[in-house]
């Protein structure tokens, strides 16, 4: 596909990508969120589940005014995280999947956008083969999920003390 000049583009609303293994217990919670969201159908929010952040992605994320990628986390403090989210300075891949700045990155290499970003971490413990999230996971994501609404309901701009 052509790269699209940032002067024809005209982004709109919020996309959130959940990413990860819903096999595998806690992992899944990303996906998961997503699930929450499409169930609740909020104005001008799209939706994404994947396991892994492949380059295709960035053709959604360049039509976007903001993304938040959303992942469970193992070696993080046991609290939903929001960071703020830059490209990377390259858009190559070098392995079969991407991290969030590398499909920022794409982004902007190919289509000419970078939305706004945000990484949306939830707590995980158990990434054993299940379908089930621990507590701690349920708790991260029902909190996850009341940030997103929120967000959602201030037209998806994110004020620069939000994590």
């Amino acid at each position: 596909m052509p790269a699209v000049p940032s002067t024809t583009l005209t982004p709109s609303g919020l996309l959130v990508i959940g990413y990860g293994n819903t096999l595998r217990g806690d992992d899944g919670v990303g996906p998961r969120l997503v699930a929450e969201l499409e169930a609740r159908r909020l104005p001008g929010v799209s939706t994404l589940a994947c396991a892994l952040l492949t380059p295709e992605l960035a053709d959604s994320v360049s039509r976007i005014r903001t993304v938040i990628f959303a992942d469970a986390a193992v070696d993080a403090p046991r609290e939903v995280r929001l960071r703020r989210l830059a490209p990377a300075d390259s858009s190559q891949i070098m392995a079969h999947a991407a991290n969030p700045g590398t499909i920022l990155a794409l982004a902007r290499d190919l289509y000419h956008h970078t939305p706004e970003a945000w990484w949306l971490t939830i707590p995980a413990e158990d990434l054993g083969f299940s379908e089930q999230l621990s507590a701690t996971a349920r708790t991260g994501l029902d909190q996850a999920l009341s940030l997103v609404i929120e967000l959602a309901s201030s037209n998806g701009t994110l004020q620069t003390g939000a994590a």
